[in-house]
């Protein structure tokens, strides 16, 4: 009996040992436009701590609100802030923790225009309005005088699901178009004048790769993987700027960043700034409700935006300002676990 007592208990302890030792998972789920770095960071910090695992659905930045308001998520991501009414709709404080900048870029499949395509702020909203509908348009080629630009309709791409992307690119046309501003407007969706829909950065990407004549907006490294030739925008100085890790991080500089870090990045007036920019952000609740899941929560966002930002310039993610760094250090101490 004693021997068979023995036993059981040393069955237990392994069984106790065994789960203690199991990694924690934590959920999160929203904006597809962080989501190459996000899967690096994923990856590498597995490594780095084998405690923690990281289970991410790219499904889009509303997506990713929907889910951390409704508890189904531990985590959120979007590119665009949440609104007042959003954060009040929240069971609790919810924080935006800025985790890396990016760019939006204009993609384009022009035939016989690889490269060098440049476009002014009032001629891409006029596109999105549906004004401009020609490539060969003369507002379109007297801005590109050194390309041959095809006599063919613009077949515009756009975000069928709600989306931090959109929510950057729309916040750009706004601050360029009054008729946008008004007739549109911004948010994470918004009733689109044209274009076809595409789910996700990957499916407008596909959209553009696939289609010529085509035109739509996505993150940079989504350009760049699908090898798609993307524009120069005339910034708010008058220069064409092409879409580059160093003029997306002069978006941020001299821009005053609130405690909430809710701020728009675009249009900026820096002469050297690419001006569709933006930060992305992780949606986390102060009073974290799992205390394990919380501090390896906090652990991997303090990993993330000091060392994690190491990966960031492969990707063609632009890293953090270190003011703003300094700023997310002193927030990320105010989450209870």
């Amino acid at each position: 009996m004693v021997k068979k007592i023995i036993t059981i208990l040393a069955g237990l302890g392994i069984a106790a040992t065994a789960f203690a030792a199991a990694p924690v998972l934590i959920n999160g789920a929203g904006a597809t436009f962080p989501y190459p770095i996000y899967s690096k960071w994923f990856d590498v910090y597995s490594t780095i701590n084998p405690d923690a695992r990281f289970n991410y659905q790219s499904i889009g930045s509303g997506g990713g609100i929907k889910q951390i308001t409704s508890g189904t998520v531990d985590f959120g991501a979007s590119d665009g802030p949440m609104t007042d009414q959003q954060l009040a709709d929240a069971p609790g404080r919810l924080f935006h923790i800025p985790m890396v900048m990016g760019a939006v870029v204009v993609a384009y499949n022009v035939p016989g225009v690889e490269k060098g395509l440049q476009l002014t702020p009032e001629v891409l909203a006029d596109i999105y309005l549906g004004k401009i509908t020609k490539w060969n348009d003369a507002r379109i080629t007297s801005a590109n005088t050194g390309l041959q630009i095809p006599d063919m309709p613009i077949i515009v791409a756009r975000r069928s699901d709600g989306s931090g992307t959109t929510y950057i690119f729309v916040d750009y046309l706004c601050a360029v178009s009054g008729e946008w501003k008004l007739k549109v407007g911004k948010g994470t969706s918004v009733n689109w004048p044209v274009g076809l829909g595409g789910k996700g950065n990957e499916g407008v990407a596909g959209i553009v790769r696939q289609t010529p004549g085509s035109l739509g907006y996505i993150e940079l490294s989504y350009a760049v993987k699908n090898n798609l030739a993307y524009a120069s925008i005339q910034n708010k100085s008058g220069k064409f700027i092409e879409p580059s890790l160093e003029s997306t991080s002069k978006a941020a500089e001299g821009v005053t960043i609130p405690s909430d870090f809710r701020v728009s990045l675009v249009n900026s007036a820096n002469p050297e700034a690419y001006p569709i920019s933006g930060f992305t952000w992780l949606l986390v609740y102060k009073s974290q409700a799992d205390p394990v899941k919380g501090k390896a929560l906090v652990d991997f966002m303090r990993w993330a935006v000091h060392d994690g930002q190491s990966y960031t310039k492969d990707l063609l993610y632009a890293p953090l300002p270190q003011e703003v760094v300094q700023m997310i250090d002193k927030k990320i101490e105010e989450i209870k676990y």
